[in-house]
């Protein structure tokens, strides 16, 4: 289902995206987008894709008006879902909406966040008390400290510096943090992403919050030099969040980043651990593992 908020252009491509599969008791998802500053159609096309040929999920979208049009129309019917995708980075939402979203959450609602959704509302308390972390939007020291790895132990760094940055994009290894969490069980202990972006300066109140797996940004692509966190989960209120900063989409012909099996899986597994707190997806065969072992 697309759920209109005054769009003047009716998005076939989304109901093409792959049709409901028959599932029992599929976990219904509210797919958010509608404005970004990345290509938010072609990525919404691909996650929803994935989402319902998993036959876990059943997923509608919400598209918000766009940059500079009545926000006070986009009020989607969070309670209606288990879990809530955020492919958002945009205008505010009116004050109702924002408390519609808040009491989902505090209700045990699930949320995923995705990639540059955790660059919005910066000035959002309990929103980024949601993510745990964000960039960009102008954050800096007052938003929170830096999170980080550092000889096997999370650093809570309160430096000043904004917040937010990335250097060139590349394939890198993923180290996984937390090997007994259901979203990273079963998952090599290291393994290689493809081409992506690589978040680092991430910084938030990161309470509540457990780092899955993390990836180090190396200086030599206009990193940190830290291992920097990739795939985290945080607890707010009831509810449940999954954030994974993977999965850039840009405007090139294929997708790289969200075409990898790895992203695909963890993406995944997590948007059913935010809806029920359980994962009952195997692994997949086609899991990547790390280059220099067997």
């Amino acid at each position: 289902m697309v759920i209109y908020f005054k769009r003047t252009v009716f998005l076939l491509s989304f109901l093409l995206a792959g049709s409901f599969v028959e599932a029992k008791q599929p976990i219904k998802v509210l797919y958010l987008t509608g404005q970004n500053n990345h290509y938010w159609r072609a990525s919404a096309n691909i996650l929803i894709k994935y989402l319902n040929q998993s036959e876990l999920f059943k997923t509608d979208i919400a598209i918000s008006p766009d940059k500079g049009e009545n926000m006070s129309i986009f009020r989607p019917s969070f309670s209606e879902y288990g879990v809530v995708v955020l492919d958002y980075n945009g205008e505010s939402w009116s004050d109702e909406t924002k408390a519609d979203f808040l009491n989902y959450v505090k209700n045990g609602g699930g949320v995923v966040v995705y990639h540059a959704a955790d660059n919005s509302f910066s000035n959002w308390k309990e929103f980024n008390e949601i993510i745990g972390l964000g960039g960009w939007g102008g954050r800096n020291e007052n938003s929170g400290p830096y999170v980080y790895i550092k000889d096997g132990k999370i650093v809570r760094d309160d430096s000043p510096g904004h917040g937010g940055s990335h250097g060139s994009q590349h394939e890198y290894k993923v180290v996984t943090r937390e090997k007994e969490h259901p979203v990273m069980k079963g998952l090599p202990e290291e393994w290689i992403h493809a081409q992506d972006e690589l978040y680092d300066r991430l910084r938030g109140p990161a309470l509540n919050m457990t780092i899955l797996a993390t990836a180090f940004s190396d200086k030599s692509t206009g990193g940190t030099g830290r291992d920097e966190p990739v795939l985290m989960t945080v607890n707010w209120g009831k509810g449940r969040i999954f954030h994974t900063v993977l999965g850039h989409v840009g405007n090139e012909a294929k997708h790289i980043a969200t075409d990898c099996p790895g992203f695909i899986a963890t993406f995944l597994r997590g948007t059913e651990w935010a809806a029920t707190g359980k994962v009952t997806q195997k692994v997949p065969a086609n899991f990547p593992k790390n280059k220099n072992k067997n």
